[in-house]
């Protein structure tokens, strides 16, 4: 019995820090959900509003999970709850790297259509005659 109490106290100061952000993270979850649901809105957002939604509700399910294994000692709903942030962190990793790559692919495009020298030289033209 002794040992139950033991491994639920370690569990209870493992998930302290979770435990801290969990409101953060239900927050930062419900606005991502609503903001998904108003990118689903347009025609376009349809196509990409499960992302947001998909994150948020991982963030809401890490919370729960850690408040769950902070109350009860659960190191079932710990494991969950660093799942669900893990996935979270991996997800948005992979969509900053597309955001990445499609911005460096975009630069080199306007450079090598000259379209940004275009753009440069006629914003100096309209500060010249100012």
């Amino acid at each position: 019995m002794e040992n139950n109490s033991q491994d639920e106290m370690i569990i209870r100061e493992t998930v302290q820090p979770l435990q801290n952000a969990a409101g953060w993270m239900k927050f930062l979850g419900i606005v991502l959900i609503v903001y998904g649901g108003l990118i689903a809105l347009s025609i376009i957002g349809v196509l990409i509003a499960w992302l947001p939604i998909w994150l948020g509700v991982l963030l809401v399910k890490s919370s729960n999970n850690t408040r769950s294994a902070y109350l009860r000692g659960d190191k079932y709903a710990l494991i969950a709850s660093l799942r669900n942030v893990g996935s979270y962190f991996t997800i948005y990793g992979v969509l900053t790297l597309i955001g990445l790559i499609f911005s460096v692919i975009a630069i080199i495009i306007l450079l090598a259509t000259g379209v940004f020298f275009d753009q440069f030289d006629s914003i100096m033209e309209q500060i010249e005659y100012m």
